[in-house]
């Protein structure tokens, strides 16, 4: 890793921040443009991988006042970009992309040189922290050759990017003066000093540095040189801050002039021991034992007290990892190590008053020396441990309040805390999560129970037993000890038995180990509410849930108390935020099963009543969502005969596409759990919910997966309009995978089922659907039929984005039939409605429609300057889905034009989201363009690749090629119109 990162100089695309903004590809610098889009390029490369809202670049390119086209600016500053990296190389073309709400420059660590400088600053550390100062040093020079000045030398900085190039020039002022500390360590001290004298010139109050120039000038022998620097620090100091120098510095002086005096030995002790074993099998944890082992020495050398609260879930390794720790620091306190069990989870925790004793008589304190006052025991522990380097382990702690008396107050002895519970309260702790074990680390841990020639036998059913333990280490040694203790057992057998939730934790017990009894002991402990909360969180299976479904199991409208309990517990973990910006959790696997388990011993009405609220309430905050979506969805989610829930105000954020976009993987699942549960009402609705932001966004196999279910909901509820509303959906998802029979199907039962119920509306909206399915099958006069009914019956109805739909379907027909004149009517008039109504969505078919139109008739020029119209406002609108069909329209119009980079980079980009979709027909309409492309750069081996893989999906679809792709005017996408 760190010779790869190290290389930047030899990547073939680098972006450099530590100096003048600069791009290379290939070994060229590429141009960059004027100072808006350099500024453009800085604020994206400072958070690489990250959407950078279009707000931000706003302010970012217009920190005083932007112009009202500023939007529109950043767009042609973005447009501008791409096409400079594309005439390097197309695909770094694809590098910065849009996003609903901002833009992302993609690019690895390797491609930054301010990524590559952090990475190889953490590697040079942990050279460090293994002693290899050789590899450390070479590390260090690498990172400091990577600066050419300032951080974006040269261009204005915004206020946001403070912190960054804050962090970014504190680092490498560490960086240097790590590589002179490296330098002097190896002997090389007459090459530091010349340095070190340039670094306090330019940065006089840094104390380090002053102290690496006495330490290097003592060690070149020029001791007069070393006191001169000593007395030009405390002259500077001073003089600018008024202040004495610190203690390092006095330390040195002190050294110099050969002051120190002899150090006073504490009384004779005799050193105890009392640690466990340190677990033979040990596995892994590097990171923790690294980052502990390295405090507890690090405050034991400067002479202060170090504690250390372990914390993290039922049978996570707390005790194996302090206990590690411990035997590992023991040359560093070697007047002993002490243990003590505060059993802080059983039904009786051990009072300070007792444990103070057990410490105080382990000290050499004899029972008729103890004071009787808790206070005064606490004083003497203090007292005894201030003169001595002692390392006290106090494992299973209940609360801070049970620690807080059996701490030191001075001297350099070292406390090492575990508990199941965090512990704010201990002021002065370092806290210290311990997680679950990587996966290698669990194969490594079941390797070393079990024997790594059984675990390679088996390699499957292994990975399988690691993931039904939940990489659990206590899960992990009940499993292995199970199979140790079975050798005729093959891991399959085991791994089969631990399928069964229901059985799981049942098979994880052997002896005295069992994972059930150690979860117990941390929920016997919750305060009612709590455990209510965790019982009713089971039952949303093993998803990632938000802060607000903890109150809703608990019917309240706050509940943040009752989660933090549960996740100071490490009963419900933290993972991180959504797109959004909001906390998600879950539960652990093992935990969630014995959740259930719990929730099924419990009230069933009272359980089923807690499920149904949460369920209700991502119904409420779907429809809500889909309501704000910013284009109008064609369709029906939702039946306005229902009564809506009530939707709290705080809890969607401004852009709706977001919070679908953090709860998708719930919401799908929330669909299969309501239908398990017969709550068939809410699962077809919250299928019907999701429906406009899968549109959105491409997301077929959801949509595919959710309304399976909700067809039978909807059937089983006995309504006709929620059946009527699901097969809807269900056309329009077979129309986008080209299953038309099916969809026709779909479409025409939509229909059926609308007029039995007096919906005219529906009824208008699924002969939209029949139109385009028609049209597909060369039905064009049944089409038209459909398109001037449905258009009838949406003027009725008042719905002018209706009206829109079936004029843009009825030009398509006109168009299939080379009757342009009347398509171009049409078209014309959809486009003239949507804007009239504010319906960009529209709006932007509308241009799309007439550049292909333009097209058909040879007007280039216009054709490309619709489609451009097109994808503007699609991707101002998010919908990344028919940006990818407008990319394939102006990709073919720019192949026949002979812009063939740019040609290039729209139809791979229009590839992959028709790959990504399913969208098979669209797939061969472009690899067929594609071919052609290649064929006319003189590349016939790509070009019969891409000629081929079309023919093949053609076949696949038993169609054949439309004779237009390839000949200059491109072929209708059937996808567009009844969506």
């Amino acid at each position: 890793m760190g010779e790869l990162i190290g290389q930047v100089e030899a990547t073939s695309f680098t972006i450099r921040v530590l100096g003048p903004l600069e791009v290379t590809a290939s070994g060229r610098v590429i141009p960059l443009g004027g100072p808006k889009p350099r500024l453009l390029l800085a604020a994206l490369a400072l958070q690489p991988n990250v959407v950078v809202s279009a707000d931000v670049l706003v302010e970012v390119l217009w920190p005083e006042s932007a112009p009202r086209s500023a939007a529109a600016n950043i767009r042609t500053y973005v447009h501008s970009l791409r096409r400079r990296f594309a005439e390097i190389d197309p695909d770094l073309g694809e590098r910065i992309s849009s996003r609903a709400s901002g833009y992302l420059l993609t690019a690895s660590p390797e491609e930054l040189d301010h990524l590559a400088f952090t990475a190889l600053a953490g590697e040079a550390r942990e050279a460090l922290d293994r002693a290899d100062t050789e590899s450390a040093l070479g590390f260090l020079d690498r990172a400091d050759a990577l600066w050419r000045g300032e951080v974006l030398e040269g261009l204005p900085h915004d206020h946001s990017w403070g912190a960054t190039v804050a962090r970014l020039t504190e680092l490498r002022l560490s960086v240097q003066e790590q590589r002179l500390r490296a330098r002097i360590d190896l002997g090389r001290s007459g090459e530091a000093v010349a340095e070190l004298r340039g670094l306090v010139t330019e940065h006089p109050l840094r104390e380090e540095l002053w102290a690496q120039l006495i330490v290097a000038l003592r060690a070149a022998g020029r001791t007069a040189d070393a006191v001169e620097a000593y007395e030009s620090a405390e002259r500077v100091l001073r003089d600018e801050l008024a202040a004495e120098p610190g203690a390092r510095l006095r330390e040195l002086r002190a050294t110099l002039v050969s002051e120190t005096a002899p150090a006073v030995r504490a009384a004779e002790f005799v050193p105890v021991c009392q640690l466990p074993l340190d677990l033979p099998d040990f596995t892994g944890r590097d990171d923790v034992l690294r980052e502990v082992v390295g405090l507890l020495r690090e405050r034991a050398d400067s002479g202060t007290p170090a504690v250390v609260v372990l914390s993290g879930a039922p049978g996570v390794g707390k005790s194996a990892v302090a206990v590690r720790v411990a035997h590992a620091v023991r040359d560093d306190f070697p007047d002993g190590q002490l243990h003590v069990d505060l059993a802080g989870t059983s039904s009786s925790p051990r009072a300070p008053m007792g444990v103070l004793a057990e410490l105080l008589r382990a000290l050499g304190i004899p029972d008729a020396g103890l004071p009787r006052e808790p206070a005064e025991r606490s004083a003497l522990l203090r007292s005894r441990l201030a003169g001595r380097r002692m390392c006290i382990v106090l494992d299973d702690a209940g609360s801070a309040a049970q620690v807080r008396p059996l701490l030191p107050g001075a001297g350099a002895c070292a406390v090492l805390v575990t508990s199941r519970i965090r512990l704010p309260g201990l002021a002065g702790a370092k806290p210290v999560d311990v997680d679950l074990l990587p996966e290698d680390e669990g194969a490594r841990l079941l390797e070393g129970i079990v024997g790594a020639e059984r675990v390679a036998a088996e390699p499957e059913s292994a990975a399988a037993i690691l993931r039904q333990c939940g990489h659990l280490p206590l899960a992990i040694r009940v499993a292995g000890a199970k199979l140790t203790h079975r050798p005729g057992w093959t891991l399959r057998l085991l791994a089969d038995r631990l399928r069964d939730e229901h059985r799981r934790l049942d098979e994880l017990r052997v002896g005295d180990l069992a994972v059930r009894a150690s979860v117990t002991l941390s929920y016997d402990l919750l305060p009612m509410s709590a455990a209510t909360a965790f019982r009713g969180l089971g039952l949303l299976g093993p998803v990632q849930f938000p802060a607000w479904a903890v109150a809703a199991v608990l019917g309240r409208r706050e509940a943040d108390d009752v989660l933090d309990v549960l996740v100071d517990g490490h009963l419900v973990e933290l993972v991180g935020s959504d797109s959004a910006g909001q906390p998600r959790y879950r539960l652990h696997d093992l935990l969630r099963v014995y959740a259930v388990e719990l929730a099924e011993q419990s009230d069933a009405a009272k359980t089923r009543a807690a499920l149904r609220r949460v369920l209700t309430k991502y119904l409420a905050l779907a429809l809500e969502a889909a309501r704000r979506m910013p284009l109008h969805f064609f369709g029906m989610y939702c039946d306005d005969e229902l009564p809506r829930p009530e939707v709290p105000a705080d809890v969607l954020p401004d852009d709706a596409a977001e919070w679908f976009a953090a709860e998708r993987h719930t919401s799908v699942a929330a669909v299969s759990l309501a239908a398990s549960h017969g709550f068939d009402d809410l699962a077809w609705q919250l299928a019907s919910a999701l429906t406009p932001y899968f549109d959105l966004r491409g997301h077929q196999d959801d949509w595919h997966s959710t309304h399976t279910i909700a067809l039978e909901a909807a059937r089983r509820t006995g309504s006709l309009r929620a059946e009527a509303i699901v097969q809807r959906n269900l056309g329009q998802y077979l129309l986008y995978q080209d299953e038309y029979a099916g969809s026709r199907v779909a479409f025409a039962e939509s229909k059926a089922l609308f007029e039995r119920i007096g919906d005219a509306q529906g009824v208008a909206i699924a002969l939209t659907g029949l139109a385009t399915i028609l049209r597909i099958d060369g039905e064009d006069g049944l089409a038209l039929d459909h398109c001037h009914e449905a258009l009838k019956l949406f003027a009725e109805e008042g719905d002018p984005n209706g009206e829109a739909v079936a004029r843009l379907g009825a030009g398509a027909v006109w168009m299939s039939r080379g009757c342009y004149a009347a398509a171009k009517r049409w078209f014309t008039d959809a486009l003239e409605l949507s804007a009239a109504i504010g319906d960009r969505h529209r709006e932007a078919h509308a241009y799309k429609r007439l550049g292909l139109l333009f097209q058909h008739q040879g007007n280039l020029a216009a054709a490309r300057e619709h489609v451009d119209q097109a994808i503007a406002i699609f991707t101002d609108l998010g919908d990344d889905h028919c940006v990818g069909y407008a990319n394939q329209n102006l990709g073919e119009l720019c192949l026949h034009s002979g812009d063939f980079a740019h040609a290039q980079l729209l139809l791979v980009n229009s590839l992959s989201v028709h790959r990504r979709n399913g969208d098979r027909r669209s797939e061969a309409e472009v690899s067929q363009l594609l071919g052609e492309l290649h064929r006319a750069l003189s590349q016939p081996e790509r070009s019969r690749d891409y000629s081929e893989r079309a023919l093949a999906i053609w076949r696949e679809l038993s169609s054949r090629p439309p004779e237009a792709v390839g000949s200059g005017s491109v072929a209708e996408s059937p996808h567009i119109v009844s969506a």
